[in-house]
């Protein structure tokens, strides 16, 4: 569900990332500083590998900042009222069943700027996350995963 250019971002997700932005624009950038001086203060910077090592910190933080700045300028803010439980798509809440297995998961389905597989959050773009949208109670899912191929129940769907 990423069309365009947007990123869909659950406000939730959009504030964690504004917060997380500004913290690394005040307090980040003063402590990578602080370790440049502190390696400047070591003499000869031709020859100063923790010099080096601060610089390349310093730049690989601010190509983050501005990935992060690129992802907040390009946020749509979504919300799981706007669907139906008829189907599964961004935002639902579902339980399904591995049937070689008959281990039961939730998991909620988000965006890729948002999936955290230890909270249960999964990608829309991942091999499950496809295979499940658009499925209904009852749809059986194959996925091709790297872990070979995966046979699913959906059980339930909530927002």
């Amino acid at each position: 569900m990423q069309d365009g250019n947007f990123v869909y971002l659950t406000r939730e997700r959009l504030f964690e990332l504004e917060r997380e932005l500004k913290e690394m624009k005040t307090n980040g950038r003063k402590s990578i500083a602080a370790k440049i001086a502190e390696a400047r203060a070591h003499g000869d910077l031709s020859e100063n590998a923790e010099y080096d090592a601060a610089k390349e910190e310093q730049g690989l933080f601010e190509l983050k900042i501005s990935k992060l700045e690129d992802v907040l300028r390009r946020a749509s803010l979504i919300d799981s009222s706007q669907f139906s439980t008829d189907s599964i798509h961004i935002l639902s809440k579902v339980q399904i069943k591995n049937i070689k297995t008959n281990k039961i998961f939730d998991y909620l389905l988000v965006s890729p700027e948002e999936a955290d597989f230890q909270a249960g959050k999964i990608s829309i773009t991942s091999p499950v996350g496809q295979g499940l949208l658009a499925k209904k109670v009852g749809d059986k899912v194959t996925v091709k995963a790297p872990a070979g191929i995966l046979e699913f129940e959906v059980l339930s769907i909530n927002k």
